[in-house]
């Protein structure tokens, strides 16, 4: 994919789902929450990339919560849903660093592009 360009509805969903397919296969491949964290940078990075730029704010809105969706695989289950909420609190407590990581470099790389889209524009206007 050459200059792909996803509506910010498309960046929310291809985020979710990788994220969602990432935390499955960390499961089966050993439940590394780190692993996935790691994992979870260029995630970010795609999204602020592709997103279009009449939606550049959607990336790092859509990033988290696929963060959070991702990893409910990796969260240790227990017996009822209070304790898996309660072990989705403690996974995203633990792995805040990549999850603010993660929104920080979506919002540098949207940030990014808006400077250099709004320079691109006053060059056009000056001409």
């Amino acid at each position: 994919m050459q200059n792909p360009r996803l509506t910010g509805l498309g960046t929310g969903l291809f985020s979710v789902l990788l994220m969602l397919t990432l935390g499955w296969l960390d499961l089966l491949l050993g439940a590394s929450q780190t692993a996935y964290g790691v994992l979870f940078l260029p995630v970010c990075g795609l999204c602020g990339l592709w997103v279009r730029r009449a939606e550049l704010l959607a990336a790092p809105v859509v990033v988290p919560i696929a963060f959070a969706v991702g990893i409910l695989p990796l969260a240790k289950d227990g017996d009822g849903p209070g304790a898996r909420l309660m072990a989705l609190a403690t996974a995203l407590a633990t792995q805040v660093g990549w999850l603010y990581g993660g929104t920080l470099l979506a919002a540098l790389t949207v940030l990014v592009r808006r400077v250099v889209l709004v320079a691109r524009r006053r060059a056009a206007a000056r001409r």
